[in-house]
């Protein structure tokens, strides 16, 4: 009974520590697609997240263009420390490092692959409801998913009022989260549930 309640007990501080290298990794995402740092929705992200990324901006500097590597760094080692901690805790020793950056590296794929999923989800549906929407997460959406549908739509035009870029990059997230991360997760040894969310 104990250890099942250390398991479940393990499990809740997993998943809570997944949503947060979420959040590291939108606030990751919305820099490199130079959304707007004003939006409120970009200021809550930031500010849930500074007290981790702070002290990885001390010593590899403020942002710098489109990448910040900062909050990439810090949700890395995030990652990393709480794997450790895990396979300590259920006794299983110290994984190897090779094992520990495979894995680190899967999660934050996992995170930015799964932040694009549930994005273009809700762009799709505000193109339906609500099409001219000004909410603040919904330009916020629509800024974050610009990057990767422009490119598409270049390749694709929409046919009239039929935009068939989001079903391409659907596809797209599919085959590399299969393939790719899927490959990482496989290479790491570790359970997919300690990878991703």
């Amino acid at each position: 009974m104990g250890s099942q309640v250390g398991s479940a007990g393990l499990m809740i501080v997993n998943t809570l520590i997944n949503i947060y290298l979420f959040l590291l990794m939108l606030r990751f995402l919305l820099q490199a697609s130079r959304a707007d740092y004003y939006n409120p929705m970009s200021q809550s992200v930031v500010k849930i997240t500074q007290p981790v990324v702070g002290p990885f901006q001390a010593f590899l500097g403020p942002v710098a263009g489109r990448f910040d590597l900062a909050t990439l760094a810090a949700a890395f080692v995030l990652k990393v420390v709480s794997i450790i901690a895990i396979f300590i805790l259920f006794g299983l020793g110290m994984p190897p490092v090779v094992q520990l950056v495979i894995a680190g590296i899967a999660s934050l794929a996992n995170a930015i692959l799964k932040i694009y999923f549930f994005a273009l989800i809700v762009m799709i549906i505000l193109s339906w409801v609500a099409p001219n929407a000004s909410h603040p997460g919904a330009l916020l959406v629509m800024q974050l998913v610009e990057p990767i549908m422009a490119p598409v739509r270049k390749v694709i035009p929409p046919l009239g009022m039929i935009d068939l870029s989001p079903i391409v990059v659907f596809i797209a997230i599919n085959l590399i989260d299969g393939l790719v991360v899927g490959s990482l997760i496989r290479q790491a040894g570790a359970p997919g549930a300690l990878v991703g969310l």
